[in-house]
């Protein structure tokens, strides 16, 4: 089998949504603009040598649908050759386009795959437009498949007994390792700064125009307190522990990587950055989709031949505090090696982006530790009761 390595990893900043710094820029747009910045830094790579652009999209109609893959393609490559699919498997969906590039590469039906994710949620709201859930399957005691996020939170905090307090602590801990990072300049090397052109009428009735450029995550809040969180109502049921301030944010992002095989990693004399030893998903109970990476995780990690103890660093989608928190006592995670620059509760998440933000930000992390050959985790949860995990090599 071939191997197939990442040689180039690269996100914009998140932006909260909808009002957010993205406001105004359309998902393909922003997918564009990112995978335009990456071909920029490498020259070496003809694009018409490119198989396959494949995007991550947990909701795609409007904006976000027509097989925006191809459009992303076409927008971002600037020629007609390479085409373009839309991949969902909803918050893992960045990450999954990445496993499917790899394995089309080993295989050997591909040498060269553009990889990962965008959502934009201040276009397309959680759910979509006009979700339509099958009402007859539903009525014969299976509403559950399509209960609403929240709700899973608050079923997992009751089934595994986390307690509002310890919620609200990690979610105060996620801004505040956040802010860390923020004030460290972490995350420069990764972030493709954006362009934003916002229209608008000023005060004298005049339409203007202004641009701005994007290189700030958006999400972390430096006024965030135990005190003010603990203060929020629940949000998703009557007497419950889920709050806005305990759960993730609502943003809009895009991130890719380029995956190649040896052969052309050698031919273009490349320095490869990681490579996707392993890639796990597994179905739970939908009224408890948030303890999924309990199942997926094992089965990332013996495919790889690993145990939890060789993961030097992992990226835990904070979906909520309470799934978080879950998954970490359930498996047995360090959880000093968990997010160690906050997570979703504090940084926003993309949906259909995050599992491509996630592995973009361990890479880097990675290397900025010197941590050279070794291994890490990307993990989520996913919506009807699905999870997701991720090994990585990074180098």
């Amino acid at each position: 089998m071939r191997t197939a390595y990442i040689v180039k990893a690269y996100r914009t900043a998140v932006g909260k949504a909808p009002r957010g710094v993205f406001r105004f820029k359309r998902p393909d747009e922003l997918a564009a603009d990112t995978i335009k910045y990456m071909m920029k830094e490498l020259p070496e790579l003809d694009k018409k040598r490119i198989d396959d652009v494949m995007v991550g999209n947990a909701m795609p109609e409007a904006e976000q649908g027509l097989n925006m893959g191809r459009l992303i393609s076409l927008m971002g490559l600037s020629i007609e050759d390479v085409p373009g699919v839309t991949v969902n498997r909803y918050c893992a969906s960045g990450i999954e386009t990445i496993a499917m590039a790899t394995a089309k590469i080993q295989s050997g039906m591909s040498d060269c795959i553009i990889a990962g994710g965008v959502e934009s949620m201040s276009y397309i709201p959680m759910g979509g437009y006009k979700p339509t859930p099958n009402y007859e399957v539903a009525k014969n005691g299976n509403e559950d498949f399509y209960w609403g996020m929240g709700l899973t939170a608050e079923e997992v905090a009751n089934r595994y007994n986390i307690s509002r307090e310890d919620q609200d602590e990690f979610a105060y801990n996620s801004h505040q390792k956040a802010l860390t990072a923020l004030k460290e300049d972490k995350f420069k090397d990764q972030i493709v700064p954006v362009e934003v052109e916002e229209n608008f009428v000023n005060a004298k009735g005049k339409k203007e125009t202004r641009k701005y450029i994007v290189t700030q995550d958006e999400g972390p809040r430096a006024d965030t307190s135990k005190e003010v969180l603990g203060k929020l109502r629940p949000v998703f049921a009557e007497g419950g522990s889920v709050t806005a301030g305990n759960a993730s944010q609502m943003s809009d992002g895009a991130a890719f990587v380029m995956v190649m095989s040896e052969e052309m990693v050698k031919e273009l004399n490349l320095e490869p950055i990681a490579r996707l030893v392993s890639y796990g998903v597994a179905g739970v109970d939908p009224r408890v989709m948030g303890i999924s990476p309990v199942i997926a995780i094992p089965k990332a990690l013996k495919r790889a031949g690993l145990k939890k103890e060789d993961m030097e660093l992992v990226e835990l989608n904070e979906a909520f505090a309470s799934q978080s928190l879950a998954v970490i006592r359930e498996t047995g995670l360090n959880p000093d090696l968990v997010n160690v620059n906050g997570g979703a509760i504090a940084m926003g998440h993309p949906l259909g982006c995050s599992g491509a933000k996630l592995s973009v930000q361990i890479f880097d992390e990675m290397k900025k530790r010197n941590l050279k050959n070794k291994h890490c985790l990307v993990t989520m949860c996913v919506g009807t009761g699905q999870g997701a995990a991720g090994v990585y090599e990074v180098y």
